[in-house]
């Protein structure tokens, strides 16, 4: 299997040599060679495939238990810290939530900020994000012969900005999202050859989604591409779905929608991109329709809650498929796509995207044509749909937990949480395992009806949540669980149980142990094979990020930022208390505030707590660069050419 991912990697790269003699064919294939090296992380999920593996071995089964705090960095800022750190040519690169600062650090002595951007935003902003003012994470352009390097952050308010990567100036800044409409910027943004790729916010709030590409040099738009309305707007190609016609072709963007509701009718894409440089598709998943209320929205409401696979030159879909249409739980399909190369159950080696959606399923297509290879459930316990139907791909619903008006649909699993929300999971590819950090969650739904306002909540359900049926309901506890994953062999090879959702997703290392953050204040590490606890260790507060790996002067560090918040947080970080508020966070995780406080910043470990620090006490030590006392005396006594007068 090494042996094959190893000559897949190179043969992509071969083929991006070959592909032209430009300075952008240049830069894409210098980020490939970047996320190669074990040293850095150059963007969310790693390399392209967003597998988030990392290829050290020096921290293993063995020696994990010895893994200490080496250093850390306060942000000073609080709510949900989500996404990870980049570490690129020794450098890291830190991000924050709203106001959105962006800091550098140099690992050769990371007590010193190298540099610091901090926008000056639109207040505002804050009163229209759905879920906690949280950011996802930034992206690195490596620059060219014409170009300095480049870090991309998002902006609450809407921004896309360029920072140089060097001084963090601002080169550029672009507005892709209006606050005045409800749509805002939470997504990492990605960058493919010479542009950067950027999502959007705001479903809850009637906005309808779009997927905008940016010349990382100038800012310029080069496409855009919504999930509703005329097909020229969604930017379908002419062999669209043409190895599936039945999941849907032309047209639907309209036909399945009532009147113009599709022009308020979501589908924003918050959540994470991969991308195959030998296919030349990247893909992702857009997010729920609005309003939640079914009733108000008839129709399959395409293209929400669907995986894409587009084209990064000109945005063109080569295919889409709906895994929940017209949904009706709020089932926002943007979670994580993880690419991986394996042998199916006949023999036959295939490229897979494997995606677990908030629907409770677990996806594995074809990411050459969107062909459905499985689509399991992600627990037992999902109970609003029995089955998928391979032949179609449309899920076989069970009426008992519909949403319908004049209803309380009650015990649905999952919540509108999901069983799986924003957390970028991980792939072995040497074990063939997918780590998954999972939430355990129902609910009960009672939808109502209400009018389309610009810039303020379109949602239309009061919502309660509750731990799901292997949780403690009487203490509200259980809210969370992490698996391992066989997408060939449609099996779990191991599960547990955690107090609270796993919310920021995990971590595979070639050293057989996985990692992840939990939301009550803990970094954890697991046995890969087994599934037992190795290692943990208390943050100062709960954990709604990734953890990633960087090595520095041969040593394998892990990296994972602290600072609870995020939709489950929303209580805690804005202390509300009626249990139907946060669109139903504040009930479920009531008892969030017992176990984790606010906080903000990353903490890295590493064997023993080794590092620059330890390796030359004197790093980071002042070292006067003026006079030393002896001369500021002696100057005292040299006459002054000052007149005393």
């Amino acid at each position: 299997m090494k042996k094959f991912l190893n000559s897949t990697s190179a043969f992509a790269l071969a083929v991006s040599l070959l592909a032209a003699g430009s300075a952008t064919a240049i830069a894409n294939d210098r980020l490939v060679e970047l996320a190669e090296d074990p040293a850095n992380w150059v963007m969310t999920g790693r390399d392209y495939n967003a597998q988030n593996y990392s290829r050290s071995t020096e921290i293993s089964k063995e020696n994990v238990a010895q893994l200490k705090p080496a250093w850390s960095f306060s942000t000073g800022v609080l709510h949900g810290h989500e996404g990870t750190p980049l570490v690129v040519d020794g450098m890291m690169y830190i991000h924050s939530p709203f106001p959105n600062t962006t800091f550098a650090l140099a690992l050769d002595d990371p007590g010193k900020i190298v540099w610091q951007n901090k926008p000056q935003q639109d207040p505002t902003a804050r009163a229209v994000a759905c879920c906690d003012v949280v950011n996802r994470g930034l992206a690195y352009w490596p620059g060219d012969d014409e170009t300095d390097p480049l870090v991309f952050r998002t902006q609450l308010d809407g921004l896309i900005v360029a920072m140089d990567a060097k001084t963090g100036e601002t080169r550029w800044q672009m507005e892709n999202s209006d606050i005045a409409v409800g749509s805002t910027l939470t997504i990492a943004p990605y960058v493919i050859k010479d542009q950067v790729i950027v999502g959007s916010s705001g479903a809850e709030l009637g906005v309808r989604g779009y997927v905008t590409a940016y010349d990382v040099r100038s800012g310029e738009q080069k496409w855009r591409a919504y999930a509703t309305g005329p097909d020229e707007d969604i930017r379908l190609a002419e062999d669209f779905n043409e190895p599936n016609p039945h999941y849907g072709q032309f047209g639907l963007g309209l036909e399945t929608w009532e009147g113009e509701a599709w022009k308020i009718g979501g589908g924003t894409n918050w959540g994470w991109y991969a991308y195959d440089p030998g296919e030349d598709l990247f893909y992702y998943g857009s997010g729920n329709p609005a309003p939640w209320n079914e009733t108000m929205r008839p129709g399959d409401n395409k293209w929400t809650m669907a995986i894409w696979g587009r084209d990064p030159d000109d945005g063109m879909a080569k295919f889409a498929y709906q895994k929940t249409p017209h949904d009706e739980w709020d089932y926002a399909g943007v979670n994580v796509m993880m690419l991986s190369d394996q042998e199916d159950r006949e023999g036959n080696m295939r490229k897979l995207l494997t995606h677990p959606d908030r629907n409770g399923i677990v996806y594995t297509l074809d990411r050459t044509n969107g062909d459905l290879v499985s689509a399991d459930k992600i627990d037992d316990t999902v109970n609003w749909v029995t089955e998928v139907d391979m032949e179609t791909g449309i899920p076989v619903r069970d009426p008992e937990f519909g949403t319908r008006m004049d209803h309380v649909g009650r015990d649905i699993c999952p919540s509108a949480m999901g069983y799986h929300n924003q957390g970028h999971d991980s792939y072995d590819p040497e074990r063939r395992s997918f780590f998954m950090g999972i939430n355990h969650i129902c609910m009960d739904w009672e939808p109502f009806m209400l009018p389309y306002r610009a810039g303020q909540f379109f949602v239309g359900a009061t919502l309660n949540m509750y731990p799901g049926p292997k949780g403690d309901r009487q203490a509200n506890l259980g809210l969370g669980q992490v698996k391992a994953y066989d997408a060939i062999n449609n099996e779990f090879k191991w599960e547990v149980m955690e107090r609270f959702a796993a919310w920021g997703g995990t971590l595979a290392t070639a050293g057989g142990v996985m990692f992840y953050g939990t939301l009550d204040g803990f970094i954890k590490a697991r046995d890969s094979d087994t599934g037992d606890l190795l290692w943990k260790f208390k943050l100062p507060s709960g954990a709604v990020g990734h953890p990633m790996s960087y090595e520095h002067d041969g040593r394998q560090y892990i990296a994972i930022y602290y600072g609870v918040g995020g939709w489950p947080g929303v209580g805690l970080v804005f202390d509300l208390n009626d249990p139907t508020a946060g669109l139903g966070a504040v009930g479920a995780f009531s008892e969030l505030a017992n176990y984790t406080q606010m906080g903000g910043g990353v903490m890295v470990f590493s064997l023993d707590g080794e590092s620059v620090y330890t390796d030359d006490i004197n790093t980071g030590e002042y070292e006067p660069t003026s006079l030393i006392r002896g001369d500021r005396d002696a100057a005292k006594d040299q006459p002054s050419d000052r007149d005393p007068s």
